[in-house]
């Protein structure tokens, strides 16, 4: 490698800890090098690989007289076309099947009793071969008798590659180290060895895995779907890969060892540094939702302020921002309260007026009693003109079963087509596309609707039309402010309810018994609005800063592409 190379190189370290995947693009950069011959520099003192390929040849007539090995079957010379990229002076492209000795799966074994002499041994799993890593302790110990067949047994050094099993299992490939006795090769992996010491095994094992030779290996595997693929041997024999002199193979896995251990310390630093913010950022939040007065809040608020654009440089501290300020809305530290608000002690009297008539013109039935609120067991204080309710004070549920198949052009609403958390109809459809033929409750322009069955539980929307919604959703009718009844459902305070709720029955939804004694926050009915006036003025500012870190992320990304051009 060159000077300039190297020191883009050097670049993409720093522009790789930005980007989203940077670190995973260096990593796929540094084998793309390395298998170009561009990662280590050429010494022309080095044996050329010409006559590596002479000395291979040589020791496999030699073996083959003895008898050590079968004369192969003759694999089919290189063809231009099979050469993607000029090599460096001194490397030659090789099919694979002229590097090896042999090149065998392994066995299915019938199990007897275990030999007493022989008190540990098995039969080595898929899972013990690795991107470039072998796990020695994967394996299925069988607890009967088996005559370790010599042939079979994994030897130090062997690489080993998968040969069937799910697609993106198959085709993974190592070099097998700290190998203990009695191991025997199961027949779902390929374990081939090299020619004397002709071919260093780590560096053939990296000409298969990264590069031209993984996309070879790719286009080699076969099956009827993608979860049970295999590879043959003679495919696998006739993967083409390039061949440096012996001394640089050495060379250029030295230099990659040294340059992932660099990548697993930007990894490292990147998962320290998010998990800093994390712990950081939560603390903050905490500060902001437990303090005593308002010389607290400005205090905690403060810092966050003064670390604004280090903590919301990541996604997931947006996201527990957002909860926070339905938190503090529904704890009444979002808005200032006005004492000439109408309290809601007041609003609960109308509430109940408005019910009677609604009652007494049989538009809904009479609603059972509710227990009364202990104030020794409420989630936490909130302002003194407010109150607190149990749901089914403020909301019924309006259940009107018909259907669906009568109503094949309604519009149809069902959990997947709501936001998780964010109050949002994601798409539309009639009850013909959904498919719906059961029963299905009947919604109204301006209800809510709520999911009742785990784990959608934290999904509602306020219906924008009229419709069908699943039998698996409530539709709620409100007394107070609707957009504000939606964003204290999606609060932490209700569903803290439903998590407890949850916990409470075997079946995976939520009863209309435990939701109407659900307690809930209820302020007056001009600060509800003023409420959901701030909620949604700070949601808009969370969605600014996600695309900011969206774009600053795009940014980062194009830096390193444009490195990665470069080099």
């Amino acid at each position: 490698m060159n000077n300039e190379t190297m020191m883009l190189l050097d670049k993409h370290f720093d522009a790789a800890f930005a980007a989203p995947d940077g670190i995973k693009k260096l990593r796929e950069l540094i084998l793309t090098l390395a298998m170009q011959g561009k990662l280590v520099p050429q010494d022309p003192n080095d044996e050329p690989a010409s006559e590596l390929l002479k000395s291979i040849e040589l020791e496999k007539i030699r073996l083959i007289k003895e008898g050590i090995i079968k004369k192969p079957k003759q694999v089919s010379d290189i063809k231009l076309d099979e050469m993607p990229y000029e090599l460096p002076k001194g490397w030659e492209w090789v099919r694979l099947g002229n590097t090896i000795s042999n090149m065998d799966a392994g066995w299915s074994p019938a199990c007897d009793e275990v030999p007493a002499e022989i008190n540990e041994w098995g039969v080595l799993k898929t899972t013990s071969v690795q991107p470039l890593c072998f796990l020695p302790h994967e394996n299925k110990s069988l607890p009967k008798k088996l005559d370790p067949r010599p042939d079979a047994e994994v030897k130090e050094g062997d690489m080993l590659i998968t040969r069937a099993g799910p697609k993106n299992r198959v085709g993974i490939c190592c070099v097998a180290k700290l190998v203990r006795p009695y191991l025997m090769l199961s027949d779902k992996i390929i374990r081939f060895r090299i020619l004397g010491d002709l071919i260093f095994p780590d560096y053939c094992v990296l000409c298969l895995y990264a590069g031209y030779g993984s996309v070879q290996i790719e286009g080699m595997k076969s099956g009827m779907a993608d979860s049970q693929v295999n590879i043959s041997q003679e495919k696998l024999k006739q993967v083409v890969i390039p061949l440096p002199p012996l001394t640089e193979q050495h060379r250029i896995v030295a230099e990659i060892d040294r340059l992932m251990a660099r990548c697993d310390e930007l990894e490292k630093l990147r998962a320290d540094r998010s998990q800093r913010l994390l712990t950081v950022h939560t603390a903050a939040l905490d500060r902001l939702l437990t303090a005593k007065d308002s010389s607290e809040f400005s205090t905690a608020w403060s810092f966050i302020t003064q670390h604004f654009g280090e903590l919301y440089s990541v996604k997931e501290n947006v996201v527990e921002l957002r909860k926070t300020i339905l938190q503090l809305a529904v704890m009444g530290k979002l808005v200032p309260q006005d004492p000439n608000d109408e309290p809601a002690s007041e609003l609960l009297r109308s509430i109940e007026l408005e019910k009677q008539r609604l009652v007494k013109e049989g538009k809904i039935k009479k609603s059972k009693h509710l227990p009364e609120i202990d104030r020794d067991k409420v989630p936490y204080q909130i302002p003194n003109n407010w109150e607190w309710v149990r749901f089914f004070t403020v909301n019924i549920v309006k259940s009107e079963l018909v259907s669906a198949k009568e109503y094949p052009l309604e519009k149809q609403i069902a959990p997947d087509s709501i936001g998780k958390g964010n109050g949002q109809l994601l798409f539309h459809r009639t009850v013909e596309e959904f498919g719906a033929i059961g029963p299905n409750n009947k919604f109204y322009k301006g209800q809510i609707l709520y999911s009742k069955i785990r784990p959608s539980l934290n999904k509602a929307v306020i219906a924008p039309y009229d419709g069908l919604c699943s039998a698996d959703m409530y539709p709620i009718k409100t007394f107070i402010d609707i957009n504000f009844m939606l964003k204290v459902i999606l609060s932490e305070v209700f569903l803290e309810q439903v998590r407890q709720a949850e916990n409470r029955v075997k079946m995976p939804k939520l009863n209309l018994e435990s939701l109407g004694i659900f307690q809930i926050p209820l302020p007056p009915l001009a600060e509800q609005g003023q409420i959901v006036e701030k909620i949604d003025r700070l949601m808009g500012m969370c969605d600014r800063l996600e695309e900011s870190i969206e774009a600053a992320k795009g940014k980062q990304t194009d830096l390193l592409n444009a490195l990665m051009s470069q080099v």
